[in-house]
């Protein structure tokens, strides 16, 4: 695998020099940024240039991952050339608000045998997170794993963009298949929040939609729990994600608000909150998000098989970036610190990820976690 990366900052201007030794090779390029310079139509063209037989996918972020710091209002593009396997790129827009649809849809257009990773970048806003990783894992070919994330929308919870070879829209999800024995992958997702508080019943819910908590307006109980930070909401919620379980302890998992509507009472998350799970408020401090981050990366590479990969995913969510703060460089300081000098960094914050736990679980809708998706050769 080769790979070259190119990085601009916030007036639009190219910070380092490539070789372009990839101009004609490159299959696909990643393409994380700020929304502005994403629309900015002389550097998608620009790039293009670079890059004419390339896949363009990726999307608007609520801060990036570049080799080894994290930006804002940058736009970083990573050029990737497979030397001994195949890939099939494909996209689909989202139809009123029909994820579970679009993702058969989208995983029809992956033909052939030997398919053995979809990496997907969607639509972060107007989506049921969900919905659409059930869709691809049901309809994906047996043994294909999943991986990828919903793009951002800034510092809030603004516009979500996608580049699906072209310009970037709305409501759309754009996906690399990757074919052949000689590509591998690893996997990881951790999150290092705490959970604190009283644990309640969700005893109202449709979707990603909660009304209540044990009968009671579920945003009415949110904003008493969250006292002052209750103004900031949506946003401010993503200090406080919830802890979901199930009733028989077998399912747990993590979200964070999206929305909110005032008129229902009524919270709105990036992924279903099952009526009848439990759900209870959780917190984060620095020290146990760094080390969520680390945990992640020795999950990946155990999972990876080899010893080290050509190319890192980083996706972390927006919320791990507010708690973090002057401290985000640490989390990738410490996903580094285990994948090693060999790996190319790339990556994005975002509004909900998408990848296996380990190597034993099937991929699922994560909040609040660093999700590392790691690419190797062999």
């Amino acid at each position: 695998m080769q790979i070259e990366q190119l990085l601009y900052n916030s007036l639009g201007i190219k910070q380092n020099t490539i070789t372009n030794k990839l101009r004609n090779k490159a299959q696909f390029l990643l393409i994380f940024g700020a929304k502005k310079l994403l629309l900015n139509k002389e550097i998608f063209d620009e790039l293009r240039d670079l890059y004419p037989s390339a896949y363009f996918i990726g999307g608007t972020t609520s801060g990036e991952i570049y080799n080894n710091i994290a930006t804002e209002n940058t736009l970083s593009a990573t050029a990737v050339y497979m030397e001994k396997s195949e890939i099939q790129c494909a996209s689909i827009t989202i139809e009123n608000g029909t994820c579970f649809e679009a993702a058969a849809d989208l995983s029809a257009k992956f033909v052939g045998h030997d398919l053995k990773h979809v990496f997907i970048i969607s639509e972060g806003t107007n989506i049921n997170g969900s919905k659409l990783v059930e869709g691809l894992t049901k309809y994906l070919p047996i043994g294909t794993t999943l991986s990828g994330g919903l793009a951002g929308g800034g510092n809030s919870f603004g516009e979500s963009l996608v580049i699906a070879n072209d310009y970037p829209k709305k409501n759309q999800i754009a996906a690399i298949g990757f074919y052949g024995e000689n590509v591998r992958f690893g996997y990881g997702s951790v999150g290092g929040w705490s959970p604190f508080g009283i644990e309640r019943i969700i005893t109202k819910s449709e979707n990603n939609i909660l009304y209540q908590f044990d009968e009671k307006p579920a945003l009415d109980l949110y904003k008493e729990y969250l006292g002052e930070y209750a103004e900031g909401l949506p946003t401010s919620g993503l200090h406080f994600p919830l802890m979901v379980r199930s009733k028989d302890h077998s399912r747990t998992f993590i979200r964070t608000i999206q929305g909110i509507d005032e008129s229902q009472k009524a919270l709105i998350f990036s992924g279903d909150i099952p009526e009848g799970y439990y759900a209870k408020l959780m917190k984060a401090n620095c020290d146990s998000l760094i080390d969520g981050s680390l945990q992640a990366a020795q999950i990946s590479l155990e999972s990876l098989g080899v010893p080290s990969a050509n190319l890192a995913i980083l996706v972390s969510c927006f919320g791990r970036k507010l708690v973090l703060n002057q401290m985000l460089s640490e989390e990738i300081d410490a996903a580094r610190s285990i994948l090693g000098r060999e790996s190319i960094f790339t990556g994005f914050y975002s509004y909900g990820e998408i990848a296996p736990r380990n190597r034993e679980t099937s991929s699922e809708l994560h909040n609040q976690t660093m999700t590392i998706t790691l690419i190797a050769e062999v």
